[in-house]
């Protein structure tokens, strides 16, 4: 049976796999076969981690913007706020929403690594892992904020809070201006993973 070729002549492999993977082929071949875990078992788990994504957090935001009591109930108890929505959060240990507003704004860093509320946000960004981020969002969090296209006046305080293994953050960003009456749906597409880190604001209303 033929490979495929590109438009050069060459001949390469189909699904070829590293070295690793074929390790990790094996290793859950074995383990279904030794009936430690079954096929349903392991789509499951691929099924939650996809399920898994920034969606998740704005559609929480989106919720707090449009109702007073839920936003109330997000931030004093975040977990049972998540689960109201359908999100499982269970796996986070302690989560706190951080608030935004006209006179204090909230950036999440983790200075050790890349802790994160995975299953709010999904995976993090690579910048977000980076030695690069991690170090100066401690030193110099309004430079960061003004790279990513952020600029936070000198009136306005700016709190960064160290996520860990223990503790895990959300930054419940400000309403967008000129949103009065939208749909949650509308408003949750406003909402953006790196605004929930603290680093932007959400997405500006588009103009009439």
């Amino acid at each position: 049976m033929s490979t495929p070729s590109d438009e050069h002549g060459h001949d390469h492999p189909k699904h070829e796999l590293s070295h690793y993977a074929k390790r990790i082929y094996a290793i859950r071949d074995l383990l279904v076969e030794k009936g430690v875990i079954t096929e349903k078992d392991i789509q499951s788990q691929i099924e939650y981690q996809e399920a898994r994504s920034p969606a998740n957090g704005a559609k929480l935001v989106a919720r707090a913007w449009v109702d007073a009591a839920f936003k109330a109930r997000f931030i004093a108890d975040p977990k049972a706020a998540c689960a109201e929505m359908g999100i499982d959060a269970t796996a986070i240990n302690e989560f706190v929403v951080l608030e935004n507003t006209e006179r204090v704004r909230h950036m999440v860093v983790c200075t050790l690594c890349s802790c994160y509320p995975r299953p709010i946000l999904g995976r993090p960004a690579d910048w977000y892992k980076s030695f690069n981020y991690r170090q100066r969002s401690v030193a110099d969090p309004r430079g960061v904020m003004s790279e990513f296209g952020l600029e936070v006046g000198d009136d306005v305080e700016v709190r960064v809070h160290d996520s860990t293994a223990d503790i895990r953050y959300i930054v419940l960003p400000l309403r967008p201006k000129d949103t009065d009456g939208w749909s949650e749906a509308d408003l949750a597409k406003l909402v953006t993973r790196d605004s929930m880190i603290g680093v932007m604001d959400p997405l500006s209303a588009a103009p009439e």
